[in-house]
């Protein structure tokens, strides 16, 4: 069941920043302090993934999107976009279940990601998983 929430102008024009101009290597989303909107948290330059990863608080979800870099044999560089969905464990239910049901508004909104992550561990957002695709 879809939850209602808008999603606003802004993650939209990081995300289009991250994806055609590489002004970001990731955006981190959270919902505003009322829950009707989903906002941008934070935009990085950050190279090193496990900056990223640090950014995705212990008990507390997030969307994100990641800038994956990877050699393709005979093609040189490449990249993907990685939609992650964030849900730790240790996250409040009704956290988990406002972003569950928040999570297309902002998915449809975010056009040519490649591959998509739900992670509730930090395992299940390592480089390996989440690089894999």
């Amino acid at each position: 069941m879809a939850s209602g929430v808008g999603v606003h102008q802004q993650c939209l024009d990081d995300f289009q920043a991250l994806k055609l101009k590489k002004a970001h290597k990731y955006v981190i989303f959270n919902l505003n302090k009322d829950n009707t909107e989903i906002i941008t948290e934070k935009t990085s330059s950050a190279q090193d993934y496990e900056e990223f990863l640090a950014d995705l608080p212990e008990n507390e979800c997030r969307w994100a999107v990641y800038d994956f870099e990877f050699e393709k044999e005979g093609a040189g560089k490449r990249n993907k976009l990685c939609f992650f969905m964030w849900s730790p464990d240790d996250a409040k239910i009704k956290n988990k279940m406002l972003f569950a049901s928040s999570k297309d508004a902002i998915r449809k909104a975010l056009v040519g990601i490649a591959i998509e992550v739900q992670g509730t561990a930090p395992d299940e957002v390592s480089y390996e998983s989440a690089g894999k695709g």
